[in-house]
């Protein structure tokens, strides 16, 4: 169930998928916040714009927000189910709560980052299932390009 909170993280995250979308990227978004709200970084999928392999927008949120010692009490949204890198980086990190947008078009390493310990929520919002079924009928080259499928 989501919270007050994680739904600002959420509407967040939303936004920079927007903001990706806008600039041709893939409409990916996430946003890190803390416990009480406040956002601390926002990220989306920079792949396409930089040309960046590892651009994708939980790790660039991430990257975002540089060197900090809070990291066990965030909370990391994202649009999409994070990839197994996304993943990886939200493991390696140790965030304890993942808020997921949607995992209707894609299924990522969900299972990896319980595994781990972090609470896993999934809002199944239909903005953000939306925005991918748009996204991927429109430009499916580009996005099986970002998931890895030749």
């Amino acid at each position: 169930m989501l919270t007050p909170i994680d739904r600002l993280a959420l509407d967040a995250a939303y936004e920079q998928a927007l903001k990706s979308r806008r600039e041709g990227g893939i409409p990916i978004g996430s946003a890190l916040c803390t416990s009480e709200g406040v956002i601390v970084s926002l990220g989306h999928n920079l792949r396409v714009q930089t040309g960046d392999s590892t651009a994708h927008a939980e790790t660039v949120c991430i990257r975002n927000a540089g060197r900090r010692r809070d990291w066990h009490t965030l909370i990391l949204a994202s649009t999409l189910s994070p990839c197994a890198m996304c993943s990886g980086t939200a493991v390696l990190h140790r965030i304890p709560r993942i808020v997921i947008g949607e995992r209707t078009t894609f299924q990522g390493r969900e299972d990896w980052m319980a595994a781990s310990g972090a609470t896993v929520v999934c809002a199944e919002d239909p903005r953000c299932i939306a925005l991918m079924r748009e996204f991927i009928a429109a430009k499916p080259e580009l996005w099986n390009e970002d998931i890895g499928v030749p």
